[in-house]
């Protein structure tokens, strides 16, 4: 149940060209600062780092569009930025990647969300954000869904919700009615509903926090059928870690999909990757399953980088093979 011929993957990945995918949500610029410790400060005990490189992607849902892109689909972005210099660096760095920058909107009084990691010998130091949260305005979600609302249609919809305020629940009950495929990957501390959905991709911890046991009952297993339970969306897939993945669908029994990762260098924008990977192999036609396998072994190539990386379809394949 768990295994792809090659044919299908092939076939799968060829209608990956042929989807439109509107990604909506949380837009971030991330850093990375590369470099190597030898030293203590002595105006602290703290390292100092002596700096390699600096690398920058886009994050959030802007690195779920840049996924979707890389895996061959089309991919259109909406989010809010700030008029700054950040906000100008995000839009180059999604145009490099053939991401279609559908409609960004700009708030002079909020910063571009941006986040900076500090890495020395593959460990993260520490991590540095600028952001400030405020929720999206009516005027800004009218002219969101109005702008939906006018492009031709979208084969599928990706909510990416971080908890910065993007998506409220005026938001989600008006998008998830624009697309027969519409997923989100939530955000269990914020109080909306979600019911009416394709899917939700939460991590073990936010399974668990999403079924109301945050750090209490750890069995991933029950909370998943809990959370399909409550929010009933067609299906529920729950990133699991070094144990993989779980399917969960109403009326029949989970599916637990081990892990394909042979190194894990970094899991930053992991996440990003299984969503973008699950919604476009929905839209292709694939089974929930085959879906869960393709988005499983995407996963397995992007946490084998450094960064908020992507994958490509020749690694998708060579994942397959492997």
């Amino acid at each position: 149940m768990n295994k792809l011929s090659r044919i299908r993957v092939e076939k799968l990945l060829a209608d990956f060209r042929k989807r439109r995918v509107l990604v909506v949500g949380d837009v971030m610029l991330d850093q990375f600062i590369y470099g190597s410790v030898a030293r203590i400060s002595p105006e602290a005990p703290v390292p100092v780092l002596e700096v390699v490189r600096d690398e920058w992607h886009p994050g959030g849902a802007a690195n779920t569009a840049r996924n979707v892109r890389s895996l061959g689909g089309q991919a259109v972005l909406v989010g809010r930025v700030g008029k700054d210099a950040a906000a100008d660096q995000l839009r180059a760095l999604l145009r490099e990647e053939g991401v279609e920058v559908g409609d960004l909107l700009m708030r002079a009084d909020l910063p571009t969300i941006s986040k900076a990691r500090l890495i020395a010998q593959h460990q993260q130091l520490c991590r540095v954000d600028r952001e400030r949260c405020a929720p999206l305005t009516p005027e800004e979600t009218a002219k969101v869904i109005g702008f939906v609302r006018s492009q031709r249609k979208f084969d599928a919809i990706i909510v990416c919700d971080y908890g910065k305020g993007f998506v409220t629940q005026a938001f989600l009950d008006a998008i998830k009615r624009l697309a027969r495929v519409v997923t989100l990957d939530p955000k269990p501390t914020r109080s909306l509903r979600l019911g009416g959905l394709t899917a939700m991709t939460p991590n073990r911890a936010e399974t668990l926090q999403l079924a109301g046991r945050p750090g209490g009952d750890g069995d991933w297993r029950a909370a998943g059928e809990a959370v399909l339970r409550k929010w009933r969306p067609k299906m529920l897939l729950s990133t699991l870690g070094e144990h993989g993945m779980c399917l969960f669908q109403r009326g029949t029994d989970p599916v637990h999909i081990p892990t394909v990762a042979r190194e894990v260098f970094d899991v930053s924008g992991a996440g990003d990757t299984v969503i973008a990977a699950f919604t476009l192999a929905l839209a292709s036609g694939a089974t929930p399953v085959e879906a869960a396998v393709i988005s499983n072994h995407a996963a397995g190539v992007v946490v084998g980088k450094l960064g908020t990386a992507t994958c490509k379809p020749e690694e998708l394949r060579a994942n397959f093979r492997a």
